[in-house]
């Protein structure tokens, strides 16, 4: 994607923007009338946009039922399935594209999802990973820390990382069960890499409160904002709609009955989140909390380079990128330089682990 980056400043409509709902299932069959085909496609569209209960919130699971051929011990294969516009996918890419990874993309489609049909786990982003042996992986965070521990540190296999994250049953405050993830904001290294990699405690600390910052309460912030006004919903869905892999039909359908569903569906989310009638100003105040923990001695939260915290927080935002949220964003707060920076660095080949 380089050059798109920098699209947000020629005013191109180039990137994404994404959203997450817990129960898009009740908001998109109420605006279609539960009409079954049509909600169907409705909900599809929703979990294009990066919508669902938990919709990262994976369980590890091997992959035993997709062959990969074996390969040379110490070479990593990587296979993103995603929906272009979910935040937690930008996070993932953003990361593999730093640490300069190649990987293969497969975009998935949304309503009928035969892309990913060799897996139980039905969400997105899915992590097929082969350094060795066939893994699958699941869960941005997950994906995110496993894959980076790997690079660190060749001590254990990737199998052996990954177990390192085993999924437990929580229940949320309305009596759901979810499934969660142990230590997913943890790199797993031992005292001297950890040495290396964090120098001091507060260091490691920092990042994990903003990474986990990044996916409990400013991902939270990207759908009432994109979906502010019925014209800011039109604009968002056409842009799914023509990077997402979607019929002409389903496409046509989502664009226009989808963005009526999300303009409303935005108005509960602004809700349930607590945000203030002005959804630009909780947007606005999240991203000059960001930059103030930056703050202005420091190029990024991780110094010189970015960190898993800059990583994330750049996914997330990136899928506005093009969008009226986005340059009313660049307008009102002091997140620019930083973000400039981050392209940048992020355009650039391979970074030294």
């Amino acid at each position: 994607m380089a050059g798109a980056g920098r699209a947000w400043r020629a005013g191109a409509l180039l990137l994404p923007p994404a959203w997450r709902l817990r129960a898009p299932g009740r908001a998109f069959g109420a605006a279609a009338g539960r009409g079954g085909g049509g909600g169907r496609l409705l909900l599809g569209a929703a979990f294009a946009l990066g919508g669902g209960a938990g919709l990262c919130l994976a369980v590890r699971q091997r992959l035993r039922e997709h062959s990969a051929a074996e390969l040379p011990s110490g070479s990593l294969q990587l296979t993103l399935y995603q929906y272009k516009t979910c935040p937690f996918c930008s996070k993932v890419r953003a990361f593999l594209d730093y640490h300069g990874l190649p990987y293969e993309v497969v975009e998935v489609n949304p309503i009928m999802r035969k892309e990913i049909k060799f897996s139980s786990y039905r969400k997105v982003p899915i992590l097929l990973a082969n350094a060795g042996s066939p893994l699958q992986l699941n869960d941005s965070s997950v994906i995110i820390s496993a894959i980076k521990t790997y690079l660190i540190s060749r001590r254990n296999s990737l199998e052996e990382i990954v177990s390192f994250y085993p999924p437990v049953k929580t229940v949320t405050e309305k009596g759901k069960e979810v499934m969660e993830y142990e230590n997913k904001y943890w790199l797993m290294l031992d005292e001297k890499e950890t040495k290396r990699v964090y120098p001091v405690k507060e260091v490691r600390v920092e990042e994990m409160k903003w990474r986990k910052w990044a996916d409990d309460w400013l991902v939270h912030l990207i759908s009432p904002n994109v979906y502010r006004t019925p014209k800011e919903a039109l604009a968002s869905f056409d842009y799914i709609v023509r990077e997402g892999k979607f019929g002409t039909l389903e496409g046509l359908f989502a664009k226009y009955v989808g963005a009526v569903a999300m303009f409303f569906v935005s108005k509960r989310l602004k809700k349930r989140h607590n945000l203030r009638d002005d959804v630009r100003e909780d947007l606005y105040e999240a991203v000059n909390e960001w930059v103030k923990a930056v703050g202005k001695h420091r190029l990024f939260m991780g110094g010189n380079q970015p960190n898993l915290a800059d990583l994330a927080v750049y996914g997330v935002l990136r899928v506005m990128e093009g969008l009226e949220a986005f340059d009313d964003m660049m307008a009102h707060t002091k997140i620019q330089p930083w973000y400039q920076r981050m392209e940048e660095v992020i355009e650039k080949t391979g970074v030294a682990i």
